[in-house]
């Protein structure tokens, strides 16, 4: 992270416990190296034990992974930066809409087979995530199934998930025509939801942009560039879980410090010597 991203966590991180007097021993470690470390996996795709050695032990890392999400940090973590970042944007911190969708990924060698399986649609024997976003793209909610869970059985507990705290104002999701039939919409209706499903123009084959749908789209081809979500290696459907909320932690952050870390304008040494 650069200063001004870890600015903006380090504001909004949950206080360890012995912060706060609460008991506990002090971490061993920094918690921006520690945070680094995860989203440097994530990113990058990497095998815990391949951590590089300027992180700490690989060992402490994953503790302190399997830890946040034990406890849901890096959950709270990025919903307390959405609601700050819809602020900044003018908007209430709660959205009433919302945008529903799924996407599958084959699981590898280390994905369990009793936790995954198979689309023959899609071609895909994995675990499937299913998301939903704000009308700007921000996650709200993350669920992961095997590939072989249809999106309308999936979707009532991916709801079911974010309405149950309290303060939610959701109200109307835009879906695609995956997302139909009376027990989702039963589903939505206990909630107070409404379903508006967004369809393709008749006689339309090519990809066309829809209403609605592009943004959460947008929001998944956000999250596949860490290489961590390219496939599925992760033993737990949680922990795949987590690395999604991690995946949107690293755009987000960036997104709130104003800084695209592109080479060269954030390299200037790397630019060798100018003429003139």
């Amino acid at each position: 992270m650069t200063d001004a991203e870890w600015a903006v966590v380090r504001a909004a991180m949950p206080m360890p416990a012995w912060l706060e007097g609460r008991g506990g021993r002090p971490e061993a470690h920094c918690h921006r190296d520690m945070v680094d470390a995860v989203r440097y996996l994530v990113d990058n795709g990497a095998k815990w034990r391949n951590l590089p050695a300027d992180y700490p032990y690989w060992r402490a890392v994953y503790d302190f992974f399997r830890r946040w999400r034990r406890h849901g940090h890096v959950r709270e973590l990025y919903q307390r930066l959405r609601r700050l970042q819809r602020t900044r944007q003018g908007s209430r911190e709660e959205p009433n809409a919302g945008i529903i969708d799924a996407q599958s990924v084959d699981g590898s060698e280390t994905c369990p087979a009793s936790t995954r399986g198979y689309d023959g649609g899609k071609m895909r024997d994995g675990r499937k995530r299913h998301i939903l976003t704000d009308s700007g793209g921000l996650l709200l909610e993350v669920t992961v199934t095997a590939t072989n869970v249809h999106d309308s059985q999936a979707a009532p507990g991916l709801l079911d998930h974010f309405m149950a705290e309290p303060g939610r104002l959701l109200k109307l999701v835009w879906v695609d025509t995956a997302y139909q039939g009376q027990p989702l919409a039963d589903a939505f209706a206990a909630h107070g939801v409404r379903a508006q499903v967004v369809k393709r123009p008749d006689g339309t084959k090519e990809f066309t942009v829809l209403a609605k749908r592009w943004v959460v789209e947008r929001t998944l081809g956000w999250l596949s560039r860490s290489r961590r979500l390219n496939r599925d290696h992760e033993r737990r459907p949680d922990h795949h879980v987590q690395m999604v909320w991690w995946a949107g932690l690293i755009t987000l952050t960036r997104k709130m410090a104003r800084q695209r870390l592109h080479w060269p304008e954030f390299r200037p040494h790397r630019l060798g010597p100018q003429p003139g």
